[in-house]
């Protein structure tokens, strides 16, 4: 199967039906684990990305919050939320098969406090100097839920099972 080919057709169907321009198909030994079409027009959740949906369902079918060993199609190059959450799950590889560069003649999606061409600029700042206003309110006691977590884990700070660097 084309993989490539199925997650742009998820795309044109999901913009068939009032949709937009993005999909996910997540792939495992040579079969697709999950898929999803960018559902966020349909359900006014702005976390309903392709990306998103697809790795909650891949993780869900595989009762794991890895997804080691899996290959990644997105039709464009990931926002930054959906970056975030391909990180997190730790894919062997993300395939995107569109640049911002080369649709953007016919799709922007700039926000308030977010536009793709600087977003990544945006989110390398120091948090007070960011367009998002953002406070730190330093409560102690916010740590003790940390030093409970891990009290709980056998005095573990990681994950059990992550995928790590190196």
């Amino acid at each position: 199967m084309d993989f490539a080919r199925h997650t742009i057709d998820l795309a044109r169907r999901n913009v068939t039906e009032g949709g937009r321009p993005f999909a996910t198909v997540i792939v495992k030994d040579g079969e697709i684990l999950a898929e999803s079409p960018n559902l966020v027009a349909q359900t006014g959740d702005p976390t309903a990305h392709a990306e998103i949906l697809a790795v909650r369902a891949a993780c869900t079918r595989l009762g794991t919050e890895h997804l080691t060993g899996t290959t990644v199609y997105v039709l464009a190059h990931p926002c930054p939320m959906c970056l975030g959450s391909l990180y997190y799950c730790s894919p062997d590889e993300v395939v995107f098969l569109t640049t911002r560069e080369a649709y953007e003649p016919h799709y922007v999606d700039d926000r308030k406090y977010f536009e793709l061409a600087s977003f990544y600029q945006e989110f390398a700042k120091p948090w007070q100097e960011r367009r998002l206003p953002m406070r730190h309110e330093e409560r102690a006691d916010a740590v003790e839920v940390y030093r409970y977590w891990q009290q709980r884990n056998g005095g573990e700070r990681r994950v059990a099972g992550a995928p790590t660097a190196g």
